[in-house]
């Protein structure tokens, strides 16, 4: 179904939102956080995610560092929408924000948010931009079944 004028309108008010009042924007020391850097080659994104899981849930979600303004909305929202979910959840929400940059049928009710991101692939470049938080994400789970793995 065809995207409104008005949803547009909406979606862009979002990501500036977003943009200009980053939700979760700081930094912690705090060793029990996972810490992730991703950058781009074709952008200025350079951002940190910071996730705490315990138990299998994310109980909390940062991020610091600079990006552009697709980036950073988008990281601000990914923050802000894993928090209090286990990570199959949370994977489940990042597989159906890549179906909707990819231009395939994706699960809008799972996305939140997030949702505000549909139109990005009509600008292929940002589609990196728009996942680079999503992709930190997922080097984040990794990296947390990595140490439960070795501390077993």
């Amino acid at each position: 179904m065809p995207i409104s004028l008005n949803q547009e309108e909406m979606m862009r008010e979002i990501i500036i939102d977003n943009y200009k009042n980053p939700r979760n924007f700081k930094e912690t020391d705090d060793p029990s956080y996972i810490t992730i850097h991703m950058d781009s080659d074709s952008c200025i994104d350079d951002i940190y995610i910071q996730v705490k899981i315990k138990d299998g849930i994310i109980e909390d979600a940062l991020w610091h560092g600079k990006g552009c303004a697709i980036s950073s909305a988008s990281t601000s929202i990914m923050t802000e929408n894993i928090k209090g979910k286990n990570e199959k959840e949370a994977m489940k929400m990042m597989e159906e924000f890549n179906k909707m940059l990819a231009g395939q049928p994706y699960d809008e009710e799972a996305l939140g948010d997030a949702i505000c991101f549909a139109n990005v692939n009509r600008q292929p470049s940002r589609i990196t931009c728009a996942n680079i938080s999503w992709r930190g994400l997922a080097k984040a789970f990794k990296e947390e079944e990595e140490k439960e793995h070795e501390s077993k």
